[in-house]
């Protein structure tokens, strides 16, 4: 069994842990960041890597709650913004160690900003540099982003739902009932998913989602890059729709997610087209028919703003079995170091040579 599997397969216990804290000892760090939060006129959200997926996915509990925020990657904020002053800047981080979140953090104490920091390591600047540090505690993954990348989304989303209102016992109970029943079903996914021809080495791999599963589907073609070591494409079902269709063709693979609530039924079209025009599809979501692709991967009932928490998972089973047909070591990687500590290239001997053109 890789190390990636087990740190999957150890995920439902370990968000269940993250949504204990989150609802008791961590309860009033997270209504003090509420607070700030509601009270501020500019708040940016923001994350880099892997933890950018999971701001994506949060983004949609403030805007439903009537809480906008700017949405924007550490780098591009860093290099491509002027901040205001006492803004409110939400910065995700699974080390809080990465060069541009260091940058950023400079960046906002310049000027005047207030942080919050959402982090699994209570040693990294982010940790030790913003003005509310919500550390999450989580036993690290082996090498690929696993449990640090859900809990981190956890952790963002109950401070979203803080602000909104909504973080309360209702929610809490739903989200447990729906992690148990992930512990149910990740047996059945992974017999479906070995059963199935739709992961197959080599082929062209397209991820389309909605709202919170935005987040899902670009995380999940990074467990393509990271893991698989094959490239993907990740975009809104929508954009896709206008132009990016042209590259159908027979044999390429396709994962849809499908959201609780909103268009299931003209998704469910697009899958249906594309089977139509010969490609081979993987849907996730809730109650879906087992006919309407061809790998149906069904979800436990879960609320609909916070489905991202768990559609991630059986995407996360996809990549590993795919590693494991691909003969791919998914443990360990090849050319990206476990943290990104400055700007330069991408071979760690590239910063010394900053002066070259």
């Amino acid at each position: 069994m890789t190390r990636f599997l087990q740190d999957i397969l150890r995920q439902p216990d370990e968000l269940r842990r993250v949504l204990d804290h989150l609802s008791g000892s961590g309860q009033r760090t997270l209504d003090g960041a509420a607070s700030i939060v509601r009270d501020a006129r500019h708040v940016y959200l923001t994350g880099i890597g892997s933890s950018w997926h999971a701001a994506v996915s949060v983004q949609p509990i403030f805007h439903l709650g009537g809480r906008p925020v700017y949405l924007q990657d550490a780098a591009e904020l860093y290099h491509f913004a002027a901040i205001p002053e006492r803004a409110v800047f939400i910065i995700i981080s699974r080390s809080g160690q990465s060069a541009e979140i260091v940058n950023l953090l400079t960046k906002a104490s310049n000027s005047g900003s207030t942080v919050i920091g959402i982090t699994n390591s209570e040693d990294g600047a982010l940790a030790r540099q913003a003005q509310i540090p919500i550390v999450v505690p989580v036993e690290f993954d082996h090498a690929i982003s696993v449990n640090t990348y859900s809990s981190l989304a956890a952790a963002a989303a109950a401070l979203a739902s803080t602000v909104a209102g909504c973080f309360d016992s209702a929610l809490i109970g739903a989200l447990e009932r729906a992690l148990e029943g992930v512990s149910d079903a990740l047996p059945g996914w992974r017999e479906q998913i070995s059963d199935s021809r739709w992961p197959t080495p080599s082929s062209i791999y397209y991820f389309l989602a909605r709202g919170g599963s935005l987040g899902s589907c670009h995380e999940a073609r990074l467990l393509w890059e990271e893991g698989a070591k094959w490239p993907a494409t990740a975009m809104g079902t929508s954009s896709f729709r206008h132009g990016p269709q042209e590259i159908i063709r027979k044999d390429a693979r396709f994962a849809i997610w499908i959201d609780a609530q909103h268009m299931r039924d003209q998704d469910l079209a697009v899958a249906r087209d594309l089977s139509l025009l010969g490609a081979s599809v993987m849907l996730i979501g809730q109650c879906l028919s087992a006919e309407a692709g061809d790998l149906v991967l069904s979800l436990p009932e879960v609320p609909s703003c916070w489905q991202f928490l768990i559609d991630i998972i059986p995407a996360q089973l996809a990549a590993e079995h795919l590693a494991r047909l691909s003969a791919v070591d998914c443990d360990s990687f090849r050319l990206c170091s476990y943290i990104v500590e400055d700007e330069y290239g991408l071979m760690r001997t590239s910063a010394g040579r900053k002066g070259r053109v």
